[in-house]
């Protein structure tokens, strides 16, 4: 079974510019997501997907491959379901085939190898794709609302009668840790939930998205902290 892991890094992000070679620690913060995946045995090349020279640049200085990405797949209204299809297409039309695909976000940095061998793992013969969640901070049986233009308020589950948090079902976050799926179910669907989705849960300090400045600032204190550890341990 070969194993190909994309890296989709636009270059004209409008939360944080130039986020994907941002330094974070003593490393752009693409590279993280290209050194977690060389350190899984199981997956056999690393690709990544981006419209910017200057990320094609640092990607191939940390040894992943690179698929130009079209400007009409790098806007922020393109969906990146169509990046996936273009990379997967860009691969076969030049006779490259493979069985897994796994794609594994810049802007999750503080994934480690294990969460990405267990979300490898997870992809069985029932399932379509695997995501990643993580322990959701408020629920919609309990503190989370919807409200018309007047301000008038309700629960999200506003049919369920609970008390207290503790009564809700645990809910999730899903994360950009990772998603894994077979080529064949990119190609021939629209979106990841038109297929049977399998989860692994993954702790909160590992699953910060950076989408603006303040999670940026979060991903550095933790990576930081994380550093901390690692040396005195």
């Amino acid at each position: 079974m070969s194993v190909f892991a994309f890296i989709f890094a636009r270059g004209n992000s409008k939360g944080l510019p130039g986020k994907n070679i941002k330094p974070l620690g003593d490393l752009p913060l693409i590279a993280h997501s290209i050194l977690v995946a060389q350190q899984v045995e199981g997956i056999d090349k690393i690709f990544v997907s981006t419209d910017s020279p200057a990320i094609a640049e640092v990607a191939r200085a940390y040894s992943a491959q690179v698929i130009v990405r079209p400007d009409e797949l790098a806007t922020d209204t393109a969906a990146e379901w169509l990046a996936w299809r273009h990379a997967i297409n860009y691969l076969q039309e030049r006779g490259e085939s493979f069985d897994t695909f796994i794609s594994l976000p810049a802007t999750s940095p503080l994934r480690n190898s294990e969460d990405v061998r267990n979300c490898l793992a997870s992809l069985d013969q029932e399932t379509d794709v695997v995501v990643t969640v993580t322990p959701a901070a408020r629920s919609p049986y309990f503190n989370m609302v919807v409200r018309d233009e007047a301000g008038n308020s309700q629960l999200v589950c506003a049919g369920d009668s609970v008390h207290r948090r503790q009564d809700a079902p645990a809910v999730f976050d899903m994360t950009t840790v990772a998603y894994v799926t077979r080529p064949a179910f990119v190609l021939s669907h629209e979106r990841i939930f038109a297929g049977r989705v399998k989860s692994v849960v993954v702790p909160r300090e590992r699953a910060v998205d950076i989408d603006d400045i303040y999670d940026f600032k979060m991903a550095e204190m933790l990576y930081a902290d994380r550093e901390k550890t690692h040396v005195e341990g």
